[in-house]
C-alpha cells in the first residue's frame, strides 16, 4: 500500500488552490474547474469543490469543517517560510516552535480554517528520520 494524497473539499476551489500555490511554491495541475492537485515529492494535495462530493457519497464531506486533521509539509527553513507567509496567512496558530520530537514547526490555518503545519527537522534524530 502507498499513501498518495489527501483531498480537501472546499466551497471555493480557485481561492484555496491559489493559497496553496503561493504558500508551497508548487504549481497546481487542474483536471476540471472543481478539481486540482499540487504534487510534491512525497504525496499530492488534492483540492476539490463541493460538486465532487456526490460522486463519492452525497453529504459525506463538508467544506471548512475540519477539526481533526493537520496537513503537513516539510520545508528547508521554517523560519524563512514564516517570514514569506506573513501577509498571505491571516491565522497563525503558533509561530515557529521547536517541538519535543525535534521538528521546528509553524502551525497556521488555510482560508477554509484547515490546520497546516510547515516544519523543518532540526535535531540530529529528526534530521536522520527524514534523511533520504
Amino acid at each position: 500500500m502507498e499513501f498518495v494524497s489527501i483531498r480537501v473539499i472546499t466551497g471555493d476551489v480557485a481561492r484555496l488552490v491559489a493559497f496553496y500555490e503561493r504558500a508551497t511554491g508548487v504549481r497546481a495541475r487542474w483536471a476540471t474547474e472543481d478539481f486540482a492537485e499540487l504534487a510534491t515529492g512525497g504525496a499530492t494535495l488534492a483540492i476539490a469543490g463541493t460538486r465532487t462530493v456526490p460522486l463519492f457519497a452525497p453529504g459525506s464531506a463538508r467544506p471548512a469543517a475540519n477539526q481533526s486533521v493537520i496537513t503537513e509539509f516539510r520545508v528547508d527553513d521554517v523560519d524563512r517560510v514564516h517570514r514569506n507567509l506573513t501577509g498571505l496567512v491571516t491565522d497563525f496558530v503558533s509561530g515557529p516552535t521547536t517541538m519535543p520530537w525535534g521538528n521546528r514547526s509553524l502551525l497556521f490555518r488555510d482560508p477554509d480554517g484547515n490546520l497546516v503545519n510547515f516544519f523543518t527537522p532540526v535535531t540530529p534524530a529528526a534530521i536522520e528520520k527524514f534523511a533520504r
